[in-house]
Formats: structure tokens, sequence, C-alpha cells
């Protein structure tokens, strides 16, 4: 799991408050402004970094979707989110924070085991993904790999 997340029982057992208290509270902040990411794994505070953010366009099918994370993950970026277009609700985005391969074999156990579809199978498999790395050369390595594999979206 990433380092940086805390669950909100953790903190919840740190201050001696319920659960509940601190989502709420969580999200009151966030509400206010303040830049804490959600995940299904904890919350983490988004710190301004000087990483490079890159956006890309996949499309492939549930079985290839550990490949395309574990490229991403072993060529040194991060997954921040998936993000479909759907066409009643428009844009929907699921905060990932997809950084080692601990991370992927989560978040592949949790949607196997809990029989979860992707959002991407909304969309027949296309999506995107906003990824963080150490810079743009990485990036567009990253990028290469990923339509060497056949996992870009090509329209």
């Amino acid at each position: 799991m990433n380092s940086d997340l805390i669950s909100a029982t953790v903190l919840a057992a740190k201050y001696g408050v319920s659960r509940q208290t601190i989502v709420g509270d969580i999200a009151l902040l966030r509400a206010k402004g303040e830049p804490i990411i959600s995940t299904v794994n904890g919350y983490k505070y988004q710190k301004k970094e000087s990483r490079y953010h890159g956006l890309i366009a996949c499309q492939h099918t549930i079985e290839e979707t550990r490949l395309e994370l574990e490229t991403i993950v072993n060529m040194g970026g991060e997954i921040e989110d998936v993000i479909v277009d759907h066409s009643l609700y428009g844009q929907l985005v699921g905060t990932l924070g997809i950084s080692t391969l601990h991370d992927i074999n989560d978040f592949m156990s949790r949607a196997e085991k809990g029989n979860h579809l992707l959002l991407s199978s909304l969309t027949q498999g296309i999506h995107l993904h906003n990824i963080a790395c150490n810079g743009e050369a990485e990036f567009l390595e990253i990028k290469k790999k990923l339509s060497e594999l056949g996992l870009i979206y090509l329209g």
C-alpha cells in the first residue's frame, strides 16, 4: 500500500473518535479547499510537487489491466486516477494512487474478489489516466511502451 496513505480507521484510533467522525471531518476539510485525496486505502494530503504530470488515453481488455498498471509502475510512474466519459453522468473519475506493485496487487485482488467492474467497462475499455513521474521524457517512454503493448487508445 502507498505509504503516504492513512485510513480513517487508523486516524480514529489515534484520536479516540469514531471512523465516521473522521470521514465527516475530512469531508468538511475537503469542502473548505484542503487538498486531501481520498482513495479506497485511505487519505493523502496532496503536496505541491515538482513531478511531471501527463494524461494518457488507453483502451484494453479487463484481462490486460494488470499489464497496463505494472508497465506504468515498473517504469517509474504513479497512476493517480482513472477517468471515463459516461453518456449520462459525464466525466467519472476514480482516484487510484497506485505507485507500487503492492498497490497493484491490492487493487486487482479487490476487483477480482469483490467481482467489481472497472470504470472502463462502461466505455468499451476506453479510459484516461493521469500519470505522475520524474519528467516528460519518462512519461513519453511510458506512453511509448504502452503503445508497443497495444494498450493506447488510437481512436
